[in-house]
């Protein structure tokens, strides 16, 4: 097997373990638990929890102790063993406690993923910047065939989505321990100060106004991404109460409706390398936060009868709003880093994104869709409440043209800060 094959059956397997119960799991909580909208948010906010100390301190580990593909392997054979355990919980407090564990054991694998792809590349002599996306296009399909699967075997409101992504965690946890080996790039310690040995070099990046911006912004749209992860599905399959749509495929089978935003995803991250050569980091970050105006505004008017439309375009933004801001961001930041620190850079990346971003994201969302846009039957206002996530994003966008200062060349330079070329068309 060759090693592009090698890690697209790496890519497929991530994301179909969080495809199989991340969009679905709002369905089990309300229909099937019937438990709290406020609890419910809290249960979002563990993979930010986990994701801020977990794939920084994991970074470190596989930049200086671990081989990644190991330690990468062995997160995932503990995180599916977890999995095994959630259909077990009857009370939404021990469940918060063990969706945390499995977090604590599955968000810092996004980051090692892209580690351990980066690293096999460029041993193999291969562009991360251009034979990276279609690698990891296939981990969108993953997603896909995740939410299908679930949709189909019936399994939306079911316990037993979680059981099929324990299955695919083990197996790939197992399958990753075949991968070429990737050793750490500073175990010797022999020489380093304190700061090294702890692997927090790589927040010295921070220390660059370009870089802190950044990673600001990261955080920023990471609350975006967790708004529509919490609440898309459940949003769908809200309609089911109105009897005008009841009988709508939309309505029927939500998750397959939502994978249309995978399938766009597939489409745009193929998009990257032209995007980012032809405008930059700063314009392909900025049609993501357009893009994410747009995914908001058109659920607030779309409906499963003539509103569909909206529906869909919603999901083919999404595509852009997504993979314009997460792919591209850890191409940057890949670029932008030092071999040593690389998988750690990545986590800090993650941290901000899928840590204080999705904290931020799905803990206030959920108190302020309590309080501001739930009656007393427990009916939700969606019109208001996408309409109020359009507006965040608008003011991120608006922001964002005006603070982060970067100029875009299309000549490659060499950035003495940070040691590496930037994608060899960036220029701070």
């Amino acid at each position: 097997m060759n090693t592009k094959l090698r890690l697209t059956v790496l890519s497929f397997l991530q994301f179909f373990i969080w495809g199989s119960w991340l969009i679905t799991i709002g369905a089990y909580w309300f229909q099937t638990k019937q438990w709290s909208g406020a609890q419910f948010g809290a249960i979002f906010s563990t993979m930010g929890i986990a994701s801020i100390f977990m794939p920084s301190l994991m970074g470190i580990v596989a930049d200086k102790y671990v081989n990644a593909e190991k330690l990468y392997g062995v997160l995932h054979i503990l995180g599916g063993l977890v999995l095994c355990a959630i259909p077990q919980v009857t009370d939404p407090g021990t469940f918060f406690w063990v969706i945390l564990l499995n977090m604590i054991f599955y968000m810092p694998t996004l980051a090692l993923s892209i580690a351990v792809s980066y690293s096999i590349l460029k041993r193999q002599g291969l562009d991360v910047v251009k034979d990276y996306p279609p690698i990891r296009v296939w981990g969108t399909v993953g997603f896909i065939v995740a939410m299908w699967t679930v949709s189909l075997l019936g399994f939306e409101k079911s316990a037993s989505q979680f059981y099929v992504a324990a299955g695919a965690a083990i197996l790939l946890g197992i399958y990753s321990f075949t991968l070429p080996a990737c050793p750490p790039q500073s175990a010797n310690t022999s020489s380093q100060n304190l700061a090294e040995i702890l692997g927090l070099k790589s927040f010295a990046i921070l220390r660059d106004r370009k870089m802190l911006t950044f990673f600001l912004f990261a955080l920023l749209l990471g609350a975006a991404l967790q708004l529509t992860n919490a609440y898309g599905d459940t949003f769908l399959h809200d309609f089911d109460k109105n009897p005008a749509y009841q009988e709508t495929l939309t309505v029927k089978y939500p998750a397959i409706i939502m994978s249309i935003s995978q399938i766009s995803e597939t489409l745009f991250i193929l998009a990257i390398p032209f995007f980012l050569r032809r405008f930059g980091i700063k314009q392909v970050m900025l049609f993501s936060m357009i893009a994410w105006v747009l995914r908001f505004g058109l659920f607030a008017y779309g409906n499963p009868g003539q509103g569909l439309w909206m529906i869909i375009l919603s999901c083919i933004v999404y595509g852009m709003a997504f993979d314009f801001f997460n792919i591209s961001g850890s191409l940057f930041v890949e670029t932008q880093t030092q071999p040593s620190i690389r998988a750690s850079a990545q986590g800090l990346f993650m941290m901000m994104t899928n840590g204080f971003g999705a904290v931020l994201g799905s803990s206030l969302s959920g108190l302020i869709i309590q309080h501001y846009f739930t009656d007393a039957n427990g009916v939700k206002d969606w019109h208001s409440i996408w309409l109020t996530f359009a507006g965040y994003a608008l003011v991120i966008a608006v922001l964002f043209v005006f603070i982060f200062k970067h100029k875009h060349t299309t000549q490659p330079v060499e950035d003495s800060s940070h040691v590496e070329p930037l994608l060899s068309v960036e220029q701070a």
